[in-house]
């Protein structure tokens, strides 16, 4: 496991838990050692799964495959549901922001993204959050208002799946970590996650819909590729200069951009999985000629794509400095700005700004209400 240098992040005290167990945190091998611990066959491990996972029953009593006392005992030890809705907000363009209480008091936030594909079909992608806060200061981001609180457990990450679901009343298709904090700096849980959200034969959401999207943590990107996991991994460049990237991005001052595009390109040949560059487009800062072509260099390393994302305020948490002085590029320089990308080759998409109305675009997750 990579080392980072710094103090382990806080996880969730264990004296909230009592005697009782996190399901949503157990591996399948940890599963089928308690189910022996309990004087139990290990296969009720496997069906205690596809019951929680593939069948989305929360509740252990509804776990009909299972004798009785062992959904008595199951109730009793296993936390199958750590959120609890707060609210729950839908704008117009039917975007959902949901937030979650966490048992030990914690706040989350997770936002539905609905979208109706071309060939009919409609695709339901949930925005989940890894840690509650972010410690990396990101200069754009809401979030960085809140600081950090703590890492979440690998069942707070999966339970925003199977909360929403209860919530919305639908099925999630796809599933992006671009919610609260960076997911990287919470590789232990977000990998066990994607182990279990892909578990089975009816997995909670298939592997090629899931998507990690990382500010630029080189030692968790090379750990990411060295497991294998096989997730669409997304950077957030932002900049195409280390000057600007440092301004924008405290975490850059860590590793340059020649490190980071470095780490990428060894993702990609060790995985053969495409990587997709974010970027925020900002007034006067990174949206110059000059910006594209050092742009088209960096995309043209290795099989890519551009998600190009207008900037979206975030006055409601005060900023200060260089955040206070950040304005979006209009609307016909973005245009501009892509067709350039598009008209040499490069993959380019521009990302809506869904949710905008309730503060839940890209970079506004800050538990907004609660401020």
């Amino acid at each position: 496991m990579f080392k980072l240098g710094q103090t382990k992040m806080r996880r969730l005290n264990p004296d909230v838990l009592g005697h009782r167990l996190l399901l949503g945190n157990l591996m399948p091998e940890e599963l089928e050692a308690l189910m022996l611990q309990w004087e139990q066959p290990h296969y009720r491990a496997a069906q205690i799964l596809h019951s929680y996972y593939a069948e989305r029953r929360l509740d252990p009593m509804e776990m009909a495959t299972l004798p009785l006392a062992l959904r008595n005992r199951c109730a009793e030890m296993l936390v199958t549901m750590p959120l609890r809705l707060v609210t729950k907000t839908r704008s117009s363009d039917s975007t959902v922001k949901m937030l979650f209480e966490l048992l030990d008091g914690s706040r989350i936030e997770s936002v539905l993204i609905p979208r109706e594909m071309h060939d009919g079909r409609s695709r339901r992608t949930l925005c989940i959050s890894t840690q509650a806060g972010c410690p990396l200061g990101c200069v754009f981001c809401a979030t960085a208002s809140l600081k950090l609180r703590r890492n979440l457990e690998t069942a707070e990450i999966i339970g925003q799946i199977l909360a929403a679901e209860q919530v919305l009343g639908e099925r999630i298709t796809n599933v992006v970590f671009m919610g609260m904090g960076e997911p990287l700096l919470n590789y232990e849980a977000v990998a066990r996650a994607i182990r279990l959200m892909t578990w089975g034969k009816q997995p909670l959401v298939a592997l090629r819909r899931i998507t990690v999207s990382t500010a630029g943590i080189v030692p968790a990107i090379d750990q990411l590729a060295a497991d294998n996991l096989r997730v669409k991994l997304a950077l957030s460049l932002h900049a195409t200069t280390d000057t600007l990237r440092r301004q924008l991005m405290p975490i850059a001052r860590r590793w340059s951009l020649d490190e980071l595009l470095a780490a990428m390109e060894r993702y990609y040949r060790t995985t053969g999985q495409p990587v997709t560059y974010e970027y925020i487009l900002f007034d006067g800062l990174n949206d110059t000629d000059a910006d594209i072509r050092r742009l088209l260099k960096i995309a043209r390393r290795v099989p890519a794509k551009v998600n190009v994302i207008p900037f979206h305020p975030i006055d409601f948490t005060h900023p200060t400095g260089l955040a206070a002085e950040l304005r979006p590029t209009s609307s016909t320089r973005i245009a501009e700005f892509v067709a350039a990308l598009r008209h040499h080759g490069i993959p380019t998409m521009v990302r809506t700004s869904s949710g905008i109305e309730i503060a839940a675009a890209c970079g506004q997750l800050a538990l907004a209400n609660a401020l």
